[in-house]
């Protein structure tokens, strides 16, 4: 008699409190979605892009850079200028937007690509004097900005992976620590010295990085739904345990784009939940085709999870 109550009081339980792992499983998915704004300088606004109320939305304004600013930039080692569209995303704007839309953050992303004609290199002089200079000048940005993470998009280097991994590790872990930001993430693609780099940092410091932000369009123009498949499963492994999102290029310029398969590509990992979320680069070229798929983007990740 005893044994059968104890049975029931179990099966109760197994109904009220599923296991981890089946609970894990079943919110995989998100309806995260991000974009970058403001590097390309075309005059786009936050008030510009479609922002559906029933997604997580992050701006990720492109770029804060330690270069200085002057016509030839050279390194700063980690004292941070801002290097995007203050013109149309200036700190009253981020505040305006945010008060708009209650589902809407707002992030620097640090590096990037190019400074002016060059590219802009991870150049630390030291791994203490770069975190010293990096935690003062990103928390005054972001504390004038009211900016709520940090995506980190170095993309070229002039240090080891060790030292990247150190000087972003304890970057990210202050700036927690002290409350200046909510959240983090990375934004690796497929090239040797930079997932060297991305790695080292993944394999130290990964439980303070919220969100990969992998760029699959850095894959070939051309990529098929099956190899972008075959990619997201090759990146997830890498960065294991993270959540990296997927993305698309505005312009078309390299991976599968939405004209090619994108949306079926999502739809297939949201079936698997698989889909951790959307990211876009970027809203300046987006803004010439109307932020069409940034609403057919949003539209899928609101549905149903």
């Amino acid at each position: 008699m005893e044994f059968s109550k104890i049975l029931v009081t179990l099966l109760v339980l197994q109904v009220l409190f599923p296991s981890h792992v089946t609970m894990q499983a079943a919110s995989a998915n998100s309806n995260l979605f991000r974009e970058y704004i403001g590097a390309e300088f075309k005059n786009v606004k936050f008030t510009d892009v479609p922002v559906n109320p029933n997604v997580e939305f992050h701006f990720i304004l492109s770029f804060a850079i330690d270069y200085d600013t002057s016509s030839s930039p050279s390194p700063t080692n980690g004292k941070f200028s801002v290097f995007w569209d203050t013109d149309n995303l200036s700190p009253s704007e981020v505040s305006a937007i945010k008060s708009s839309h209650s589902n809407v953050k707002v992030a620097l992303s640090l590096g990037g690509d190019s400074v002016g004609s060059s590219s802009a290199f991870f150049s630390p002089s030291s791994v203490d004097s770069w975190v010293s200079n990096a935690v003062s000048s990103l928390t005054s940005i972001i504390n004038q900005y009211n900016l709520d993470g940090i995506d980190i998009d170095y993309e070229h280097f002039q240090a080891d992976p060790n030292t990247f991994a150190e000087c972003i590790g304890r970057l990210i872990s202050t700036l927690k620590k002290n409350g200046v930001i909510s959240f983090a993430s990375i934004a690796p693609f497929a090239d040797d010295q930079v997932q060297s780099h991305y790695l080292a940092l993944w394999g130290s410091y990964s439980q303070l990085i919220d969100y990969v932000n992998f760029q699959f369009y850095a894959y070939a123009q051309g990529t098929t739904v099956s190899q972008f498949l075959d990619y997201f499963n090759t990146q997830s492994s890498k960065y294991n345990g993270g959540k990296v999102l997927v993305s698309f290029i505005s312009d078309g310029s390299g991976g599968l784009s939405p004209e090619n398969g994108f949306f079926t590509a999502c739809s297939n990992l949201k079936s698997q939940n698989k889909l951790n979320g959307i990211f876009v680069w970027s809203a300046d070229d987006s803004k010439a085709n109307g932020f069409k798929y940034e609403e057919q983007s949003q539209a899928l990740l609101a549905t149903s999870r």
